[in-house]
């Protein structure tokens, strides 16, 4: 499957309608991947200076998948995450919005991720885990 070859190759995957973020949500949430999806724009200076960045969080974590997707081609989907302001970064399990951090910080950003995959990976036999109150702006 295209999913599985390149989630083993730990790239970062292009979100460019809502039929590929269906298909990769559904295929993270089948083979209990967590997701970590970077909310971007083209016009974006923060967000374009983020992309070697999310490449490098990408070949670091093995069993994670890395979405990439701009705001400006898939609206539909930044709307219904609320997303408001780029960079944002979104972390998801079983589907679900986990964490929300707004802003271009990478050790902020790296922290975050460390966390909710250690936290992931921690209860993962037990279930979902359940979206943070905060946004994290940075």
């Amino acid at each position: 499957m295209e999913g599985q070859e390149q989630l083993k190759k730990s790239k970062v995957i292009k979100i460019d309608s809502q039929k590929s973020w269906e298909h990769y949500i559904s295929y993270a949430t089948n083979q209990s991947y967590p997701v970590v999806v970077h909310f971007s724009a083209f016009w974006c200076v923060p967000s374009i200076v983020m992309n070697p960045f999310f490449q490098e969080l990408a070949s670091t974590y093995q069993d994670v998948l890395f979405l990439s997707l701009d705001v400006d081609e898939v609206k539909e989907i930044a709307s219904k995450l609320e997303i408001k302001a780029m960079p944002t970064f979104l972390l998801l399990s079983g589907g679900n919005p986990v964490e929300k951090i707004v802003g271009a910080n990478p050790d902020e950003i790296r922290k975050r991720i460390d966390h909710f995959i250690h936290s992931f990976r921690s209860y993962k036999s037990m279930g979902t885990i359940s979206m943070s109150k905060a946004v994290i702006k940075t």
